[in-house]
């Protein structure tokens, strides 16, 4: 039940924040007719609206807090209930292969692209996700390693004809070798000296692509690019979304297997240590650089891949498409999905980038609600939608 003074506290929140907006919901100028006009209504709307909000907010924080005092245990997230359970495990998965198979034939083009656009930053936040989630290194110039492998599959095809299948480990080689050569003089930094100097580097490669026209044709960017053929057959626009769909799924799939393979090797164990404690770390006998280092070029080979994946679906690249925004994304995305967690990663690229496109019919409020989902998400699960499960092993005596 509401309390007393939480109906308090929320009466008064009302009242202040009809008098923080009552120049913009209230007072509109015409400067045609030269009149003011006053919408009272406005501002009795806001008072109820916040009102309401303010009691669900207070009522949440205190279940939240009740719930804290009273678990002895944490609750393990439903969809790794799923997965733990053998008998759900099988159906569960068989459901999402159907609706994954299924999806472009059911669905238009425009929803089968935005999915693409999803899947990309599944493969894009689960990169990021071994440098920042599992390494503990904050990357805010992931986004450069992205525009190296769209950038690759460009210059590639345009001046030597070279196909999409042939160009994806050569991308894939040409992330890590850029991720190594950044890595090595950085990743002695830590912290927030790390986030600026990925940041500046993620900038310093932006705006040479900017200013060498003779390398990508500058601020015009490179048209033209083809997407990706069946053993040389070219499809036609809408059964080339449809392939490109599978591609990135099969990819998707690709990066989970790795990634997961990754997580639950001796690196990743030594990736995990060192994001909990550096010093505990070395003092174990691990190489900090060196770990740092592979972590480092294995999140760039899996931006590599998206890139080319990305300038085969729009066909047109340009640096403005590789902007700092694209970065804090990628990193909204493994942050609000759960750091350190593949389910959750895949969850918050799909939410973060669905949802603006689904919001598209209340344009003028779509980032506002986008936004304050996002405060939501942060207060009520502050270790993101689907948090990371760590793997335990129980002991049981054998019977003689």
């Amino acid at each position: 039940m509401v309390t007393k003074k939480e109906i308090k506290l929320s009466f008064v929140i009302a009242l202040w924040f009809m008098v923080l907006t009552f120049p913009i919901m209230v007072i509109k100028v015409n400067t045609i007719k030269h009149i003011v006009i006053f919408r009272w209504e406005n501002l009795l709307w806001t008072g109820i609206v916040c009102f309401f909000a303010s009691l669900i907010w207070n009522y949440l924080l205190r279940i939240k807090e009740e719930k804290k005092k009273s678990d002895t245990k944490d609750d393990i997230p439903i969809v790794h209930r799923l997965l733990q359970n053998e008998k759900f495990r099988i159906p569960f998965l068989a459901a999402i292969c159907l609706f994954a198979i299924a999806y472009p034939f059911v669905f238009s083009m425009y929803h089968t692209s935005i999915l693409i656009s999803a899947l990309i930053y599944v493969m894009l936040g689960l990169g990021l996700n071994i440098v920042v989630g599992l390494a503990g290194l904050l990357d805010l110039g992931y986004v450069a390693f992205y525009a190296v492998g769209a950038y690759a599959y460009a210059l590639l095809n345009l001046h030597f004809g070279i196909s999409f299948w042939v160009v994806l480990p050569i991308s894939a080689l040409l992330g890590t070798i850029f991720g190594t050569l950044l890595g090595y003089p950085v990743l002695r930094l830590r912290g927030d000296y790390l986030a600026i100097v990925t940041l500046g580097f993620g900038e310093i490669i932006r705006i040479i692509l900017e200013n060498w026209d003779e390398l990508g044709n500058g601020p015009r960017g490179i048209g033209n690019i083809p997407a990706p053929s069946f053993f040389g057959h070219q499809f036609n626009q809408h059964n080339s979304v449809i392939y490109i769909y599978f591609v990135v799924i099969a990819l998707v799939l690709l990066t989970i297997f790795f990634v997961n393979r990754l997580e639950n090797s001796r690196i990743g164990r030594a990736w995990i240590a060192l994001r909990d404690d550096e010093i505990a770390c070395e003092a174990m006998g691990i190489d900090k650089f060196k770990t740092k280092l592979t972590a480092f070029a294995l999140g760039a080979t899996w931006a590599a891949l998206g890139g080319v994946v990305f300038a085969a679906k729009t066909s047109f690249i340009n640096p403005m498409s590789f902007t700092i925004w694209e970065s804090i994304t990628i990193l909204c995305v493994v942050v609000i999905g759960g750091m350190g967690s593949a389910i959750g990663v895949i969850a918050g690229a799909l939410v973060l980038i669905l949802l603006p496109e689904y919001l598209r019919a209340v344009a003028e409020y779509r980032m506002l609600v986008f936004g304050a989902l996002q405060v939501i998400v942060m207060v009520f699960k502050p270790e993101g939608l689907i948090r990371s499960i760590r793997k335990t092993y129980k002991f049981e005596k054998t019977k003689e």
